[in-house]
């Protein structure tokens, strides 16, 4: 059993636990079921379940970062390679980009502009990263997910 100080109590039975923990007007906090035998804190246990959500939420947050870069179909070449930078930047950093081409319009009758436009930014940036399967139309875009090499 741990203290509400951090304080490591040793072995105690569960009733004098209980005692112990209802004294200090906290909460017997089972920690690890798993554990032989196993472990208990004293504590608040909102306070407890509060800190357990912040580390859940901030574990997804850093773990599945995808960001999007969007271009037009007629994007022009300067613009082209200014996301390209972009795009080197966010996978130097680790993280997964979803480059996605938009069709405004009549655009969408010609998917091949939009096509050649992923395979030419797709060429640039292949030393630094890897698509993750083929380009596929999702309404009026078409995307693919580049992940890092």
């Amino acid at each position: 059993m741990i203290d509400a100080d951090g304080r490591q109590v040793g072995i105690v039975g569960l009733q004098e636990a209980l005692r112990m923990a209802e004294a200090r007007g906290l909460d017997l906090i089972e920690v690890a079921a798993s554990a032989q035998p196993p472990v208990c804190r004293i504590g608040d246990f909102d306070k407890y379940r509060y800190a357990q959500k912040k580390k859940t939420h901030d574990a997804k947050r850093h773990s599945a970062t995808v960001k999007e870069v969007k271009v037009r179909a007629r994007t022009e070449k300067h613009d082209v390679d200014f996301k390209v930078k972009h795009i080197r930047r966010f996978v130097g950093e680790g993280q997964r980009v979803k480059l996605s081409v938009w069709f405004r319009g009549r655009e969408i009758t010609h998917p091949e502009l939009g096509k050649a436009l992923l395979d030419q930014i797709l060429e640039q940036v292949q030393d630094v990263a890897q698509a993750e399967g083929q380009a596929r139309m999702e309404g009026r875009n078409m995307s693919v997910l580049l992940t890092p090499r």
